[in-house]
């Protein structure tokens, strides 16, 4: 037998693991269905809150509700009772907790202090105010103040069944809500000024809106405790906005991720009793979000990575190719001596036959002999050059089309740049360098329409610092 004393934490058998699966305890089956609808509560209205900008609203309102808790005690002790009625403690947080809510807006809207001001003011007043009022109630010769620690750190062991069905109505209230409310919630998130010009009730959907965030925090004091109830408000849907940009899938995926913390969670805590059970489930949703952080398909940090070296490797090629370009545009006699003749570009084919050496690449941009080599194997097997017998580089017939189309929409930004911009012809190359890689063609219409007749509508248009040096020629 284990000894009282004895705190290393005994990993569970096989029979113990099933036995929570199949919820057949009953304490275990209503811990873990509570604290799963809480999570499902939690995610669906802290969506809102999140793209509100007032993730941290939860904070303060969670930390305000404890003097509630400590009044409501002292009442109930003073009214011939033990201070210990469960809905007499949360009725006291929600009147505490509305009444922090309410000074937060009230600084902010009748003084100059920003939100994040207004909420570390409450926050510390009213968390400071709850530490000393229980240590009055510690020194009471009535009551028993025993027990209270639970709403500060959570006791979900403890929860009964009339605890759950209260969370249950609770999110059912909110998933409704949201449900309801949905096209008003989303337009006071993204649009607060256009709503109220349309004449929608801002305040009043504020107030909705924060009532159902109350909600949540009350009943979830005794799951996680009012410090870690903040958690299941803000982690979940900060790790849902990695997954989607539309606002229902954010909303089903935050929910999901709520539910799957407090489920996990509390199982965890089932299987290792000695671990507290609020903690594991904000511990979960830390997981969560970091999975989400790193593999979400929306803004997750792997795709951003594949996307960007995608996009670098499209950006090294078309410098590649547009280097080869115009090397063999000056050996054709297209460069600045046509520009001094005023003939019209001959078309890219005359490009086609030179060949670049590996040494006078290299010279064209900072490319390493290791990068360059890279590149020139990369875009081989894509078909856009080929290697000569005299160990030179040539275009393809596909890779000179592609080649055209990169130069011509740099030129094309080049040109816009300088008559639209005013920047000098020696200093644009590099700022159209920024954006010729993701032109698009109904852009290079619009670019060609501004620039109007003349240079633009050549099969590719002279390079700028040619014609810079040439001067004017008849065609431009």
């Amino acid at each position: 037998m284990r000894s009282i004393t004895d705190t290393a934490i005994g990993w569970p058998g096989w029979q113990q693991v099933a036995r929570v699966l199949s919820l057949q305890d009953h304490n275990t089956r209503v811990v873990i269905i509570g604290t799963t609808l809480l999570g499902v509560a939690a995610g669906l209205i802290g969506t809102f809150m999140l793209l509100r900008k007032r993730a941290l609203m939860a904070d303060a309102l969670s930390h305000a509700t404890l003097p509630g808790i400590a009044i409501a005690f002292m009442v109930m002790v003073i009214l011939g009772g033990d201070g210990k009625s469960l809905p007499g403690l949360l009725a006291g947080a929600l009147i505490s907790g509305v009444l922090g809510v309410g000074c937060v807006l009230v600084i902010r809207h009748f003084t100059r202090l920003k939100e994040d001001a207004a909420l570390g003011v409450v926050l510390s007043v009213f968390f400071g105010a709850g530490i000393a009022l229980l240590g009055i109630i510690q020194k009471m010769e009535a009551g028993h103040a025993a027990g209270l620690e639970s709403f500060i750190y959570g006791k979900t062991a403890s929860m009964l069944t009339s605890d759950a069905m209260m969370i249950a109505a609770a999110a059912a209230i909110i998933a409704l809500a949201s449900a309801l409310l949905f096209k008003e919630f989303t337009l006071i998130c993204f649009d607060q000024g256009y709503a109220r010009a349309q004449g929608w009730p801002v305040m009043l959907l504020d107030v909705l809106m924060m009532a159902l965030v109350v909600g949540v925090t009350v009943i979830g004091l005794q799951a996680v405790g009012l410090i870690l109830v903040i958690a299941l408000l803000v982690i979940p849907p900060a790790a849902a906005r990695f997954w989607t940009h539309r606002l229902l899938g954010m909303l089903l995926v935050a929910g999901f991720i709520g539910a799957l913390s407090g489920l996990l969670g509390a199982g965890l805590s089932a299987l290792l009793p000695r671990l507290p059970a609020g903690a594991v489930i904000v511990v979960v949703a830390g997981l969560a979000f970091l999975v989400s952080m790193i593999a979400g398909p929306a803004q997750g940090l792997s795709v951003r990575w594949i996307e960007h070296h995608r996009l670098s490797r499209k950006v090294a090629r078309q410098h590649l190719l547009r280097a080869m370009f115009e090397y063999g545009e000056r050996l054709s006699g297209t460069g600045l001596s046509a520009a001094r003749a005023g003939a019209g570009f001959k078309g890219p084919a005359e490009t086609e036959g030179h060949s670049v050496s590996f040494d006078h690449l290299v010279a064209q941009r900072s490319w390493s002999a290791g990068q360059l080599r890279r590149l020139l194997a990369a875009a081989r097997r894509e078909g856009l050059i080929h290697q000569d017998a005299g160990a030179g580089w040539s275009l393809t017939e596909r890779g000179l089309a592609e080649a055209r189309r990169v130069v011509r929409n740099h030129r094309l930004w080049e040109l816009y740049l300088i008559t639209h911009a005013d920047i000098a012809a020696s200093h644009v190359d590099r700022d159209a360098d920024q954006l010729e890689h993701v032109l698009g063609s109904e852009l290079v219409e619009r670019l060609e329409s501004l620039l109007g007749e003349g240079e633009p509508t050549r099969p590719v248009p002279y390079s700028p610092h040619v014609l810079q040096q040439a001067g004017p020629s008849p065609g431009v």
